[in-house]
Parts: structure tokens; C-alpha cells; sequence
């Protein structure tokens, strides 16, 4: 047991203690048939990314349940790891190759390219691991993962081809979102829609037997070389007799058929709606639907390809004005309309999104979300706010075909084996080098790799070592909450449901604890464009790891999202500052046996009894707001009871008794800010570690303490009661000396007229120190002369002052006297303005009423004072 120097100094402890931790082993979780099982998998983070405010937030609150869950004596995993992180990853590599070498991925070709980046890994890939543990994450790390280590890659193989075998997993040739920065695919879940003012052209399309035209509406004419058809709502009146005939392209002359189909809105524009299968998702599904032709007029980076005629090589952009310019010169385009529109953006690099035509791989959905609805729907998998089970639901009885494959280097390459021979595909666990069907060596492996959101779908089994079966897979697995925020739903929680139930049979999660972002104090979203970012590990750097998590952990309520700011941070320091205080001025007072165990003593005075059941009932409820995930609560819950109760109170009452050396109330003190720290640890685990190990205490660590439990036995409502009484006659009588500025040195005697005398005789040891009382006196009538004392009256009692004990009464008339003078120069000042017509008259009615309001304000006062001066005669 050390002694705790004058102030906290969080970088003198935090790496230290963190070390201790982690070599002691107590992150460590093992198969323990005798203990119930707790388990968390981390959302991996990007292997090459940076600690940001979201981690901080997201790993805070995971790691608040993990610490409590352990106290409790569960067998608390936390399971580690990293992402491989396809896009971000290889673009971070080909962007410093570029910079520094001045050269391509296509430069180096596959193999070394992708040297390059493992390279890249292994030199950044533990810098995020390292600032997670700056945070004080109780991670496994014996277990640590990565989701291309040998283990996540066999379950990645072994999951593709079981879903292909089963037909779940096909390669078509679909319309799919394409982002021409990135050149690769993208799912329908990483497009980002935004509202773009655009404009509606309004285009003319001759009809073919020359009888007349058609006003085709759109908002991307720079797609119309690749149009195969107008439709129209076969509803429509205005249209009915033209389904059936043809009519011309305008400038390319191609002659394309007018048909009808009910997702035509006739509402919207002129009701005709040119179709282009290769290029918008709706267009594609028409197109099938009417076997239109197919034409492509694009490449990878959006450029125009041969089908554009004498628009190829140019950017989608310079060709739309290229067009609207010849279309305007032939006298195709009718009209212009402003018009607003949501545009589909990549969730990497912001980058408009392409819809195009392209042979992928997509893994058929229907009959893989039905059974993973029904674990939410039957309640074997909860979200918390269940408000976000509707929006799971939602989206994944509307879910598309998953396009997997990714047009990247980077990832887990498709198992997928083509003989260069006979053409023939095969689906292997292995790699293959002969061709099954005609016997040949020529066997190329296909060059798309698996989207990031693939792998990391099998997180909650791949990482407990499936396929295989492991004991740690049967003994922790389904795991226990997945702590996430609501942004990534679908990118992640949807396909981890479905993966855990096809793969595993059950749903991967009993609890989904959806969390908001972090905004900063004005509400924004942190951003690099709008520079507002904040660094957590710099915060750490300045106030500590335990300011920063507690500030996130307060701010905090399920769902919804938090804003934070640098002033949070401080006042989460400053609650810092006062534990440290408090528990350094107890452990100075100490005379216990620093090595005995510290349990109440058998008699308890009123304010023992009355800190021992305000204790007793914060462990059952932050218990209860913890188990119920609104740990913001329970953070609020021990802030109140430590800076309020503890040492605001209970400290200042015991002072006396510490000065007499009361050993009864350094057992209680000891008691109570030890289970305090107990309580506290999850959310503070370095602050509270150091000053538990201060105090007499049992075990090596608090972490591994067992976690306080409620006893009705240490339930005292009467001293509650009693207490209450008395907090609430000193607050009163410090108000009023407040108001009337007595100093505390200054002692008055206290009259208290009550029916609650024993309450105030059980208080007689400490309520004269707190009420600043030179001696207390129980009265059973109103005293005689009480029109000249200072009275308070509480809920349970009326308390007097005599005024002579509490003012000099010639210095507070003199003071009175001159504070009147002035408010009667100052409504003279106002009122000479009010009595002059001029001002009345000329100035604005709004400034007129202020003066008038000032005056009568004055003249209250005025007669305040006047009653004050009288009281004094």
C-alpha cells in the first residue's frame, strides 16, 4: 500500500499499470466449464488506420461492460483484432508508391504489389492496437486476430464454397454500383446517397413513322448512346396508342421501341422515360423484363467507351455538356428544369457513383434473410434500442443480391479456378493446379478478391477458430453483445446475423447495443473538410485516459448521439482531481492496519448508516443501468453519489471524528470509497486501480475484485429519512447567510422549532460544524422576539437566527444606507428620461418599455432595501 502523492498524474501511472495488467494476465479468458461465459468481438479496425473519436467511444463503452462483466465473475473475452480493409488499405499503399516512386500497382504487377502492402502492414498495422491500449482496452491480446491471418482465410474459403455449392453464391452479369475513382464495385450497403440540385432536360425523340415525336425527361443525358427503349405507363392515355411503335435516337439515329411497363411514374416529368439497361438499376430490371439490348458506354474510370461514337475517351461530364450542346443544336432539347435529386456516392472517397453493367460475383439473399429476420423477429438476438430491430428488418426484407467481388488486389482472392484449356470454372477449398474436367495444367485463379464486409461477417465464429471445432468456439460462442454504432447495421450486424445462422446454425450475438456518433459541441459531425475533428490520444495526452472515457461514457445514451467538447474533458478531470483528493486526505488519516481487510464496524452512527445505504442502493442501480446498457446513467449515478455524497457530505462530517482518532469511521470511509473504486473501475480503470491499492484491500488488482453486491441488510431508510432532514436544514441556513453575506467563521446560534428532536439530538455531533452553529437549541413555540432573527423553514423544521449573531448591525446599516443612495440615483437617472416627452415620443416603443421595466425594477429594490434598513432600527 503506497502513499498517493499530492496531485494525479495520469502519465505516471497509466502505461505502468496498464503493463501490470496485461503481464499479470488478467485480460486473459479461458474455457472454464465452471464459470458462465462473456463475450465481446471488437468491431475490427482498419489494420493501417488511427485511433479517432468513434473508436474511442465504441471500445470505451465495450470495454466499461467487459470490466464489469469480469468483477462478476464471468469468463469475460473480449476478442481483438484488426480488418484487413480492402479500398482504404490498397489505396494507401498505391498513394504512397505514387508519391514516393512515382509509380502504379500495374508497375510492380500483383505479386510485388502486394508485397508491398503486407510490408506496409506489418509496419503500421500495430499502431492502432497500441493507441487502443493507450485507452486502457482489457482486450485478449493472446488472442488477437486479423481478418487474413491463416485462420480467418480458411474460414473465408470454407464459407464461399459452401454457399456456392448450395447455389447461394453465383457469377452474373448484373447491373452493379461501380465507383470510377476506387475502379471497383461497391455493394448497395457502401453507397451513400446525397441530394444534389441537378436539372431535368427535357429531350425530343422522333417517332420513327415520322407521324410526330415524343418529350423524353432525364437527368443524365450523357448516358443516351446507350438507350434501348422508351417506356411510358401503359395507364397512361397520353401514350397507350404509341406502345408498340419505335422511335429514333436523336443525333446516333439507332431506332429503339416504345413500350410499356407500370414502374413508370407518370407523374414525374413528361411520363416518358428513356431506358438505358447498362447504366441505372431500374433501366437494367426493365430491360430484363422486355429483353432490350444491352449496350455498354463506359469504362472502368468513366470515361466513353467505343459505343459513344464520337464522344469516346471523354469524362462523363464533358460529354454531358458535349451532348446537351448537340442536342440543342438539332433541335432535340425542348427545355430545362432545375431539379433536386438523391445521387449515390462512394462511402470511401466520396466519388459519384456509376450504375453499370458488369460480370460479378453476388451471393443470392432471400433465402439467407429470412431465418436471420427470424432470430430478431423471435427475440433470440435484441437490439438495444429495439427501435433499430425495425430498421434491420426493413432493410433485409429489402435486400438485394450482395455484389461480393471487388476489383482490388488487396482481400481475400475468389477461390474460384479457370483451365485456360477446356474453359471449365471450379469452386475449391485449395488451391488448384490440374483441371478436374480435362486434366490440364493451365489453371488461372480468378483476379477479384471478396469484399472487406465478407470476411468480416464470420467475425464472431472465424476468430473462435471455425471451421474447426474448438473448445473455445462451443464455450463462448454465441457470444454475448456486440457493441456498434447504427451507421454500419448493414454493412456489418445484417451479415453477421445471417452468416452466424447458416454457418453456425445460431445467431452470433444474444444483444446488438447500438451506439450514436460523436459530434462535436455544436452538433456537427467531425470531419477533415470541416477541421473539427478532435484527437483523442491527444486528449489522453492532456487530461488522462480516464477523463477522456468518462466524458464519452456521461454523454452517452443508447442509440443516440453524443457531443463532445474540451470543457466535457475538464469537468471529467476535475471529478479526477476530487476523488484524488478525497482518497489522499483519507489515507493520511489512516491509522488501520494497512494489510488487514476492511469490513463496517459493528455499530454505525446515523451518518454511517446513512453513506452505507445511499452506497448500497447505488450498487443495485448502476448495476441495473449497466445490465440495461445505459451506462451513461450509471456514470451520472457515481458522479452524483462520490462528489455529492461522499465528499461533499459524508468526508466533512467525519473530519471530527478522524480528529479524535474514531476508528469506526475509518472503516466506514475505507468501505465506502473502496467500493466506490470498485464501481468505478469500468469507467475509470487507472484512477480507480491506484487508489484501490492505496487503501487496505484483498487480491492483486481491482479489476479482478469481485464486483459489490446490493444487501438489504445494509438497507437503512429511517437514517435516510433522518439525514435528509438535516441536509436539508443546513442547505437552508447556508442559503440564507448566503444571502445575507455572512462568512462561515462568523457562529450564530441556531433556534429549531421541530417535531423531529431526536433526528436533530442524533445529528448533535456534526450539524452545528455544518450550519456554522455556535450552539444548537431545540424550541417548542415560535420565539417572541423571532421578527428580529434570520428564519429558514424546511419541510420538517423552522430554524432562527439571531440577528446580532450573524451581522454587525451599525456596519450593515451603513452599507444598506449607501446601496440605497445609489438605486434612488439611478431611477432618477431613468425617470428623467421617462418624464422628458421628447424621448417618449421619438424612441422606438421596444426601448421606451426596457426603461419603464428598469425603473419599476429599481423601485422594487428601493423598497427591499427600505424594508431591510427598517428590520435594523
Amino acid at each position: 500500500m503506497s502513499e498517493l502523492p499530492k496531485t494525479y498524474d495520469p502519465k505516471a501511472v497509466e502505461d505502468k499499470l496498464y503493463s501490470f495488467w496485461n503481464d499479470s494476465g488478467f485480460f486473459h479468458a479461458k474455457v472454464d466449464p465452471d464459470k458462465r461465459p462473456y463475450t465481446i468481438v471488437i468491431p475490427p479496425p482498419n489494420v493501417t488506420g488511427q485511433l479517432h473519436m468513434g473508436h474511442a467511444f465504441d471500445e470505451t463503452l465495450q470495454d466499461i461492460l467487459i470490466r464489469t462483466k469480469r468483477m462478476q465473475g464471468y469468463e469475460a473475452l473480449w476478442m481483438p483484432g484488426t480488418d484487413h480493409a480492402g479500398i482504404a488499405t490498397q489505396i494507401k499503399v498505391e498513394e504512397n508508391l505514387r508519391v514516393q516512386e512515382g509509380k502504379t500497382r500495374h508497375d510492380l504487377g500483383r505479386e510485388k504489389f502486394l508485397e508491398r502492402v503486407w510490408a506496409w502492414k506489418n509496419q503500421y498495422g500495430d499502431r492502432i492496437i497500441s493507441q487502443l491500449k493507450k485507452l486502457g482496452s482489457s482486450c485478449d491480446w493472446e488472442r488477437e486476430r486479423f481478418t487474413m491471418d491463416e485462420g480467418c482465410s480458411k474460414a473465408v474459403r470454407e464459407v464461399f464454397v459452401n454457399l456456392y455449392d448450395k447455389g447461394l453464391i453465383y457469377k452474373g452479369h448484373r447491373i452493379i454500383n461501380w465507383c470510377p475513382h476506387c475502379t471497383t464495385a461497391l455493394s448497395d450497403a457502401e453507397v451513400e446517397y446525397e441530394t444534389q440540385a441537378g436539372k431535368l432536360w427535357h429531350i425530343r425523340y422522333p417517332l420513327a413513322d415520322g407521324s410526330g415525336d415524343l418529350i423524353v425527361a432525364t437527368t443524365r443525358p450523357e448516358t443516351f448512346m446507350g438507350d434501348t427503349g422508351v417506356a411510358v405507363d401503359p395507364e397512361d392515355e397520353r401514350y397507350q396508342h404509341l406502345i408498340g411503335k419505335t422511335c429514333i435516337l436523336p443525333i446516333i439515329g439507332r431506332e429503339i421501341p416504345i413500350f410499356g411497363d407500370s414502374y413508370v411514374d407518370k407523374t414525374f416529368g413528361t411520363g416518358c422515360v428513356k431506358v438505358t439497361p447498362c447504366h441505372d438499376p431500374n433501366d437494367f430490371e426493365m430491360g430484363q423484363r422486355h429483353d432490350l439490348e444491352q449496350i455498354l458506354i463506359f469504362n472502368e474510370d468513366a470515361t466513353v467507351n467505343e459505343n459513344g461514337g464520337k464522344y469516346q475517351g471523354m469524362d462523363r461530364y464533358a460529354c454531358r455538356k458535349a451532348v446537351l450542346r448537340d442536342l440543342e443544336a438539332g433541335g432535340y432539347l425542348v427545355k430545362t428544369e432545375e431539379h433536386e435529386h438523391n445521387v449515390g456516392t462512394c462511402y470511401r472517397c466520396g466519388t459519384t457513383v456509376e450504375p453499370m453493367t458488369s460480370a460479378q460475383w453476388f451471393v443470392k439473399m432471400a433465402p439467407l434473410a429470412k431465418p436471420a429476420m427470424d432470430v430478431v423477429k423471435q427475440g433470440k438476438t435484441r437490439f438495444v434500442p429495439d427501435r433499430f430491430a425495425k430498421t434491420y428488418l426493413h432493410w433485409m426484407e429489402n435486400v438485394h443480391d450482395w455484389c461480393i467481388s471487388r476489383q482490388l488486389w488487396w482481400g481475400h482472392r475468389i477461390p474460384a479456378f479457370y483451365c485456360e484449356d477446356c474453359g471449365e470454372m471450379t469452386v475449391a477449398k485449395e488451391d488448384m493446379h490440374v483441371c478436374p474436367k480435362c486434366g490440364s495444367t493451365h489453371i488461372r485463379q480468378e483476379e477479384d478478391v471478396l469484399d472487406t464486409w465478407f470476411s468480416s461477417a464470420l467475425w464472431p465464429f472465424s476468430t473462435l477458430g471455425w471451421p474447426d471445432k474448438t473448445p473455445e468456439l462451443d464455450y463462448f460462442y454465441p457470444t454475448s453483445t456486440l457493441v456498434t454504432g447504427y451507421d454500419i447495421i448493414f454493412f456489418w450486424v445484417a451479415r453477421m446475423i445471417f452468416s452466424g445462422v447458416e454457418h453456425m446454425g445460431e445467431t452470433p450475438f444474444e444483444t446488438v447495443y447500438i451506439h450514436g456518433l460523436v459530434r462535436d459541441a455544436q452538433g456537427r459531425k467531425m470531419s477533415k473538410s470541416l477541421g473539427n475533428g478532435i484527437d483523442p490520444l491527444e486528449i489522453i495526452d492532456q487530461y488522462g485516459a480516464d477523463a477522456l472515457r468518462f466524458t464519452l461514457a456521461t454523454g452517452n445514451s443508447p442509440g443516440n448521439d453524443m457531443r463532445f467538447s474540451t470543457e466535457r474533458v475538464e469537468a471529467s478531470r476535475n471529478f479526477c482531481n476530487k476523488i484524488w483528493n478525497a482518497s489522499r486526505f483519507i489515507q493520511m488519516n489512516l491509522t488501520l492496519d494497512k494489510n488487514e481487510t476492511v469490513a463496517l464496524p459493528a455499530a454505525l452512527a446515523l451518518e454511517d448508516k446513512w453513506i452505507v445505504s445511499k452506497f448500497n442502493t447505488l450498487v443495485a442501480e448502476v448495476t441495473r443501468n449497466i445490465d440495461q446498457y445505459e451506462l451513461g446513467l450509471a456514470a451520472a449515478k457515481l458522479n452524483d453519489f462520490i462528489w455529492d455524497d461522499f465528499c461533499d457530505w459524508y468526508i466533512e462530517i467525519a473530519k471530527t471524528r478522524l480528529q479524535a482518532g474514531d476508528e469506526d469511521v475509518q472503516r466506514v470511509l475505507c468501505y465506502v470509497l473502496s467500493g466506490a473504486m470498485q464501481l468505478l473501475h469500468p469507467f475509470m480503470p487507472f484512477i480507480t486501480e491506484t487508489i484501490w491499492q492505496a487503501l487496505p484491500h484483498e487480491g492483486a488488482s481491482v479489476m479482478v475484485s469481485a464486483w459489490p453486491q446490493y444487501d438489504e441488510k445494509l438497507h437503512f431508510a429511517d437514517e435516510e429519512a433522518q439525514m435528509a432532514t438535516l441536509m436539508d436544514a443546513v442547505r437552508a441556513i447556508r442559503n440564507r447567510r448566503a444571502e445575507m453575506n455572512v462568512p462561515p467563521s462568523k457562529k450564530a446560534k441556531v433556534l429549531v422549532l421541530t417535531e423531529k428532536h431526536d433526528t436533530f439530538a442524533a445529528g448533535a455531533g456534526f450539524f452545528p460544524k455544518l450550519a456554522y452553529a455556535s450552539s444548537i437549541e431545540p424550541i417548542d413555540t415560535v420565539p417572541a422576539d423571532a421578527a428580529k432573527m434570520a428564519s429558514v423553514v424546511t419541510g420538517d423544521a423552522q430554524l432562527y437566527m439571531p440577528m446580532g449573531d450573524l451581522i454587525d448591525f451599525a456596519a450593515e446599516r451603513a452599507r444598506l444606507e449607501k446601496e440605497k443612495a445609489k438605486v434612488e440615483d439611478d431611477i432618477a437617472f431613468v425617470m428623467k428620461k421617462l418624464d422628458n416627452p421628447k424621448f417618449v415620443e421619438k424612441a422606438p416603443e421596444k426601448v421606451v418599455a426596457v426603461e419603464r421595466d428598469k425603473a419599476e425594477r429599481l423601485r422594487e429594490h428601493l423598497a427591499k432595501l427600505e424594508e431591510s434598513i427598517a428590520a435594523l432600527s
